[in-house]
């Protein structure tokens, strides 16, 4: 039986959230397909990431509902049912069956930071910071312990979904960057440069011409001034 009081877990992270519809563990895909609420073993879960402080207080808040529900076959007690991690953190899972016989159970709610219901098929997503309502219930079959029934969850942080992609960095097309006008330059001379290697030698630096070889004629004996002039010029043109 669950117990009435309503606990909420403050500031934890969201781990593999299954709460926008219900689910079930598929063993030949081994892993948890969306399904009907009334299917064999479908549920909401959530998953969570606490601190010692955070899970300290869960865990007396678990066994004063557990002493509160105990029976007197009962073990006075139950161990730590957390699971810790190696950066001294906790993690644990609250649940809620999509029905119980053939009556089908209210789904969780979700809520903004603002306390603003979000749609039926919001996905919250890993790495989200949440706040988790549940309720307890306290039972003792092969060993004693409380389960966590799930009731609402209030996201305070999201981080949005990111989907991988199959392929490697490559060369190419990038979405949303301009074009850098010195490598459009720097592409093109290079272009030119690849054509043909024998095309170097254009970018050689230029060599100065020979000096053309002036023959210098023998003057005739001057006759006369208009003579002379002559003589200078045609050796100029030369």
């Amino acid at each position: 039986m669950a117990t009435s009081t309503q606990y909420v877990i403050n500031g934890v992270e969201a781990l593999w959230p299954r709460i926008n519809r219900t689910y079930r563990f598929d063993a030949s895909e081994n892993r948890s397909v969306p399904c009907d609420p009334l299917d064999d073993g479908a549920k909401y879960e959530i998953k969570f990431r606490m601190n010692k402080d955070t899970a300290k207080k869960l865990f007396l808040a678990m066994s004063e509902a557990y002493g509160a529900r105990r029976e007197s076959s009962w073990p006075e007690k139950f161990g730590n049912p957390f699971e810790k991690d190696e950066d001294g953190t906790y993690t644990f899972k609250a649940s809620l069956k999509g029905a119980y016989g053939k009556e089908v159970t209210l789904k969780p709610v979700q809520y903004d930071a603002k306390s603003t219901k979000l749609p039926e098929d919001f996905m919250l997503t890993t790495g989200s910071t949440v706040n988790v309502a549940v309720t307890f219930t306290p039972y003792f079959m092969r060993e004693a312990g409380v389960s966590l029934r799930l009731r609402a969850v209030q996201v305070t942080k999201y981080v949005p979904m990111e989907s991988s992609s199959p392929f490697g960095s490559v060369e190419g097309y990038r979405h949303g960057e301009e074009d850098n006008p010195f490598e459009v330059v720097q592409a093109v001379k290079e272009e030119i440069v690849a054509k043909d290697e024998d095309s170097f030698d254009d970018f050689d630096e230029p060599t100065a011409p020979e000096p053309k070889k002036v023959v210098k004629k023998t003057a005739p004996a001057p006759k006369a001034d208009n003579d002379a002039l002559s003589s200078i010029v045609a050796d100029w043109d030369d």
